[in-house]
């Protein structure tokens, strides 16, 4: 069975929260899972967990970058947060630059960056 990321909505953000391995075919359906909510919910932003990752390679870090570009076509803005210390060092050693994406430590930054704020 394919693992599947839970989308979730909040206000007019969708929260992708990865706390499974990605493989290639699960990263790809995540990828148009986003996208269908994008355009379903007309959302104007995305949040995207990776906390869960302890590495990254190649392919995971494409989709994320493109499923962050493709999300500025469709309007909404793109965070990453959560990211690992291990991980942003693979990301900068691989060469990856994600120009459509902002970053946050953790989802209460990422939400507020998107103009989020969250009742403590």
């Amino acid at each position: 069975m394919i693992g599947t990321v839970p989308i979730l909505k909040i206000g007019r953000t969708l929260l992708v929260s990865i706390q499974i391995e990605l493989s290639d075919a699960v990263a790809e359906g995540m990828q148009n899972d986003v996208l269908a909510a994008l355009e379903r919910t007309n959302a104007k932003g995305i949040v995207v967990d990776i906390s869960g990752f302890d590495t990254v390679d190649t392919y995971v870090a494409r989709i994320l970058a493109e499923t962050a570009k493709m999300a500025k076509l469709m309007g909404a803005r793109s965070v990453l947060v959560g990211m690992r210390p291990e991980v942003a060092a693979t990301l900068v050693r691989m060469g990856y630059t994600m120009d459509d994406v902002q970053f946050a430590l953790n989802l209460d930054e990422g939400l507020a960056l998107l103009g989020h704020v969250i009742p403590r």
